[in-house]
């Protein structure tokens, strides 16, 4: 979605025209098009005025076909381990270590979030979800990998206030795929409150879909951002943003932003004292 010509970043996916010619080249994806906007509609007629009553209505209808398909990883359970694999490899190259608490907003079906559980330390791992569906397979993938013993908290919730959760406690907090399917109020929701929560020296990673014509969205499903925007969300409440590049460079369609509170600056080792030693000098957890 992101990458390669830089006039797909410029694409307005949500105009008739787009529809149209993308209709056209792939005519075997109108159905199951048709079929999305039918459920979409009705679920939004439903749970009008609030995007995270349909958003979970959405993820329980999406759940009960494929758990994996649900989370973004298509019907392949090769392609959701592939994806789990990519973001546990980026996240441990970019200083997670095992004595990191980690809170994984978004958590799914633990597509990632299985590598990182036996990867950390026990109890170090917090998942929070909208979807009690997706959470209830997120526990057969807990016994799957046999990560009883990792005691891993996780929890559904009905926003990302994080009001239950303790200050200045979580070392690393991640949310894959999340934004991509948020409006602006609920991002903006995320970046007012996730400051509380993290440490000092500590990250927020997040993806999004990544736009540089006008923002738009998709079915109120898929939301299209500029850069710029979400970086000055993160600094109206008082965190700084780095657009993280080297994340282009993977086979993933998303982009990624770092935020951390001002004090840190993450290319400097000496200004993380709160953090562990580097993870560079922990081996990966093989599959």
């Amino acid at each position: 979605m992101q990458h390669g010509p830089a006039s797909h970043l410029s694409v307005n996916r949500s105009r008739l025209g787009h529809k149209v010619r993308y209709a056209l080249r792939h005519p075997e994806r109108v159905v199951p098009y048709l079929r999305r906007a039918g459920r979409d509609s009705w679920l939004r007629l439903r749970h009008r005025g609030s995007h995270v009553a349909y958003y979970r209505a959405v993820m329980a209808s999406d759940t009960a076909r494929s758990p994996e398909a649900a989370v973004g990883g298509g019907p392949s359970y090769d392609r959701w381990l592939a994806i789990g694999r990519m973001q546990y490899d980026y996240l441990v190259g970019h200083g997670l270590t095992p004595r990191d608490r980690m809170l994984e907003i978004g958590c799914g079906n633990l597509r990632a979030g299985w590598r990182f559980i036996e990867y950390l330390e026990p109890g170090h791992y917090y998942g929070i979800d909208i979807s009690p569906d997706i959470l209830i397979e997120a526990k057969k993938t807990l016994v799957r990998y046999g990560l009883q013993a990792k005691r891993p908290y996780l929890t559904p919730v009905d926003d990302l206030k994080l009001d239950f959760l303790p200050d200045a406690w979580f070392t690393v907090v991640h949310a894959h795929s999340v934004f991509s399917h948020s409006p602006a109020d609920v991002i903006d929701e995320c970046l007012a409150h996730v400051g509380r929560v993290l440490a000092p020296g500590g990250f927020f990673d997040f993806t999004f879909d990544r736009t540089e014509g006008a923002e738009h969205h998709v079915l109120g499903e898929d939301f299209y951002y500029r850069t710029e925007t979400l970086t000055r969300l993160a600094a109206k409440h008082g965190l700084v943003a780095r657009f993280m590049d080297d994340w282009e460079q993977l086979p993933h369609g998303q982009s990624k932003i770092r935020v951390s509170h001002p004090a840190a600056d993450p290319d400097r080792d000496d200004e993380w004292p709160s953090r562990p030693a580097a993870a560079a000098d922990v081996p990966a957890v093989e599959p």
